[in-house]
């Protein structure tokens, strides 16, 4: 059902870039602005994984890395992957203090995975494996290739609309100038409305998917709850700067709001966070309390507080 309300809405960004199109250049006007889009979606396809990387500044990380925080975090994914029957995807981690995730790459073969150095210090070992489970199942869903199609038809609809206010668009067509004029105005927002609900929904799903990688639904719960309670109090100020990117990460790295309404790029983490614990309740697992955001000093390499030492289980 989710991929087809995907597709749905897929299809309906496409009809709003076509029927922008025809009104403001008639066929020949349309086919030139999509061949452009079609350039530059091309382009994404391609490098969009080497775009967002360098963005962030981020640092790739293996077995040999002299942190064992780092290489049990390394490890945990590559260990995941191959459960998921998913290829190595590359590695990496991001230098920013706020706790926070995100894949990308075109297709599982040419995937990456990154993790703040935020995350690495602020959650348990579990709650890590949660978290990279979850950008897993992205991976495994094709969920960024996804994103980068609708972001790149969002971006060419903006266009659009920019080329038709500035030239008022064909007075003779349905409408004439005024009504172009509204069109190149509703477009864009109806485009970012349809990207954000493709991005809620795709968020969903790969809870659901990876809480099945991990095995641990709760974990994963209680992962979003720290994450969310410390990206809304540091700041991320490579996301601030390209909220585009946004939508690639676990939990909105902007100041969002907090429930699921139209303007909204992520689901509301507690309605996330009650659907793992009923999953939790499904798969037999014992529902155990979710972690609050610890008031703990902060930590002098990242700011983030660090994980409590008392800890069960195989992990410590």
């Amino acid at each position: 059902m989710n991929h087809l309300k995907t597709f749905a809405l897929m299809a309906a960004l496409t009809a709003l870039f076509v029927g922008l199109g025809y009104l403001i250049g008639g066929t020949t006007g349309m086919l030139i602005a999509l061949a452009f889009a079609g350039g530059m979606n091309l382009f994404s396809y391609w490098n969009a994984d080497k775009i967002v990387l360098r963005m962030y500044r981020a640092i790739p990380v293996d077995e040999s890395h002299p942190e064992p925080l780092i290489r049990n975090y390394v490890a945990d994914i590559v260990q995941m992957s191959a459960d998921a029957g998913l290829p190595r995807p590359k590695i990496a981690i991001i230098p920013t203090e706020q706790p926070n995730a995100f894949a990308t790459g075109r297709n599982p073969a040419n995937a990456a995975v990154c993790a703040t150095e935020g995350l690495l210090h602020a959650l348990t070992r579990e709650e890590i494996r949660g978290v990279m489970a979850h950008e897993l199942a992205h991976v495994k869903n094709r969920d960024t290739l996804t994103m980068t199609v609708t972001a790149t038809v969002a971006g060419a609809i903006s266009a659009l609309a920019n080329f038709g206010l500035f030239f008022g668009g064909d007075r003779d067509r349905p409408g004439g100038m005024i009504g172009t004029i509204a069109m190149a105005l509703l477009a864009p927002m109806a485009a970012a409305l349809v990207q954000m609900a493709i991005s809620r929904g795709r968020e969903y799903e790969a809870d659901r998917v990876g809480a099945e990688i991990a095995g641990d639904p709760q974990a994963l719960a209680s992962a979003l709850q720290k994450i969310e309670g410390w990206s809304r109090r540091i700041h991320n100020p490579t996301a601030e700067h390209n909220p585009a990117s946004a939508q690639l990460f676990i939990i909105n790295p902007l100041s969002g709001q907090g429930a699921d309404n139209l303007f909204s790029t992520h689901p509301a983490t507690a309605n996330r966070v009650r659907a793992l614990m009923e999953m939790a309740g499904r798969m037999g697992g014992r529902r155990r309390p979710l972690v609050e955001t610890p008031a703990a000093p902060a930590s002098r390499s990242t700011g983030v507080p660090t994980t409590p030492e008392a800890r069960r289980g195989p992990w410590g």
